[in-house]
């Protein structure tokens, strides 16, 4: 029997994840959100039968639903997470899986609780290239993986002035949490090791710039909340030995936006890449996958040839959640990797604030 999922959120996102579901033969059965108008209008535009204003509503009028995915401002996933696992439902959560890593915590110890799964949207490991990387990795080609270097750097890519995403107690901060996807992608590849110290920077000198503004985001709220950073710089150690250099930036003096994550193993190195030619424009995107190694006394550099993902994985993330409560694939992230992942963040904001190294615990 098809699973039932629920989308708690009507935002642009909605559209991977209905996808996603479909495409692994889920069926989505509502659409949340208080605003009850949007609700609507999102289940007229994906063929939705059934609307609520509230995830409680959802979950006392379909008895059988089985999960939800959250699609929501970043402050309301650790309470909308709660709330549904504690209905018993499996969970599919947008990034970042909280504002900090005691929420994650928490939301980690419920899902064991009550025995569901809790997985995050951190779509670029679902990307083709993502995946053929992941298979040269586990094959032992590159052997272990030293060292990484983790980028999102955007020259113009502030998302809207004085709204949520500017707003450090609904967004949890800037750049670093919101484009956390390369430092995920890079700790993926590493084996998400445990890390032990974190020394970081954070700047804000362009954050209220409105020549820095993004083509996307929302629109500017007057009179609304600016007090985050605009870039973040750090380096991480592992208790592996391993070592990991992040650059996020919604502002930053640079050619291009550029995303990417670069690797340095026993074996071989390697390269996942965007390039944009319009910050914050998919389209506009130039995707390449290298794979570095020496062959016979010679460097030799394998270009990987992967089909182009316009969704950037997003798709393909939400049908893994769809794949994996219906027991026909593993989960592309877990829990705790969410919780390693937030621990690196929080540590990164303190040991800005203090200007001293933080030991991860």
């Amino acid at each position: 029997m098809a699973k039932k999922i629920g989308i708690v959120g009507a935002g642009w996102m909605a559209a991977y994840h209905v996808a996603g579901f479909r495409a692994a033969g889920a069926e989505v059965v509502a659409i949340v959100d208080m605003n009850e108008a949007a609700a609507k209008a999102a289940a007229v535009k994906y063929g939705v039968d059934k609307t609520f204003g509230k995830p409680k509503d959802a979950y006392e009028g379909i008895k059988d639903l089985d999960a939800v995915s959250i699609i929501t401002p970043n402050a309301y996933h650790h309470p909308l997470v709660m709330e549904a696992l504690a209905h018993g439902k499996h969970v599919f959560c947008e990034k970042p899986p909280a504002l900090n890593a005691a929420d994650v915590m928490e939301m980690e110890a419920a899902a064991q609780k009550a025995g569901r799964t809790l997985m995050f949207n951190f779509n670029n490991r679902a990307r083709p290239e993502s995946y053929a990387m992941r298979e040269y990795i586990r094959s032992g080609a590159a052997g272990r993986i030293n060292s990484a270097q983790a980028c999102w750097i955007r020259r113009n890519g502030i998302p809207g002035f004085g709204g949520w995403f500017t707003n450090k107690k609904l967004s949890g901060g800037g750049p670093l949490i919101d484009l956390l996807h390369m430092v995920d992608l890079a700790l993926h590849f590493m084996g998400y090791p445990e890390p032990k110290f974190v020394l970081g920077q954070t700047f804000n000198d362009l954050i209220d710039n409105k020549q820095f503004k993004g083509p996307w985001g929302i629109p500017d709220v007057k009179d609304g909340v600016t007090d985050v950073e605009a870039a973040a710089h750090a380096l991480i150690t592992f208790k592996s030995g391993q070592v990991l250099t992040i650059r996020n930036s919604w502002a930053e003096m640079n050619e291009r936006e550029v995303v990417s994550v670069v690797f340095q193993g026993q074996k071989a190195g390697g390269k996942i890449q965007r390039l944009f030619r319009v910050d914050g424009i998919d389209s506009t995107s130039i995707d390449t996958c290298e794979l570095y190694s020496q062959e016979n006394g010679f460097p030799v550099n394998r270009n990987i040839v992967f089909e182009p993902d316009e969704a950037m994985g997003r798709t393909r993330s939400a049908k893994n959640f769809a794949m994996v409560i219906d027991g026909k694939e593993e989960p592309l992230n877990t829990a705790d990797e969410a919780v390693k992942l937030m621990k690196i963040i929080d540590g990164i904001y303190a040991s800005a604030k203090t200007g001293k190294p933080v030991e991860i615990v």
